[in-house]
């Protein structure tokens, strides 16, 4: 498999952007550890079409005017990893889901460490939320760009949440 890559600026730093012809595959934080999500060499093709369309989704973002994204993922790892990250995927912005939560959804309640560890290689960081994932004790737990991260991503959509919700107090009336 073929995988290509471009870099983004964002406000939690350079973000590495791998695609395949088939969807994304990965964001890669600018510390990441290399072992944590293996592709290979990927070729730089900024043009790629699905790269340039997840740049400009996580813009959007990023600047408080996407909640929802729309992009075709292509998740690289096990068949149990892949459960666990398309559950990410269901997550409403602005919610969160503790580790226990997503072990039942995906009908595996006894494996709760099992989906922490496939929460902690989840390769498409930010749209599969990963960040959205909360220890059962409502604290934040480990996280590929860090605990700061998790926190800004977190902070972002509980204040776009306020402030969608404020505006729309503002013209109902």
């Amino acid at each position: 498999m073929q995988y290509f890559y471009k870099s983004m600026p964002s406000p939690l730093g350079l973000l590495k952007l791998v695609a395949s012809d088939r969807g994304l595959t990965a964001i890669l934080w600018e510390n990441d550890d290399p072992d944590r999500v293996r592709l290979g060499d990927p070729e730089e093709k900024k043009d790629h079409p699905i790269l340039v369309e997840t740049e400009r989704q996580l813009t959007e973002y990023f600047a408080g005017r996407l909640t929802r994204f729309s992009l075709t993922l292509d998740f690289i790892g096990t068949e149990f990893q892949k459960k666990v990250w398309e559950a990410l995927t269901t997550i409403p912005f602005g919610e969160t889901r503790s580790y226990g939560e997503i072990a039942r959804q995906i009908g595996s309640p006894q494996a709760v460490r099992a989906v922490g560890a496939a929460n902690g290689r989840n390769p498409i960081s930010i749209i599969a939320p990963c960040h959205r994932v909360i220890g059962a004790n409502g604290k934040l737990t480990g996280f590929a760009g860090g605990l700061e991260a998790k926190a800004f991503l977190l902070g972002l959509e509980t204040r776009d949440l306020l402030t969608n919700a404020d505006s729309f107090r503002m013209s109902d009336g």
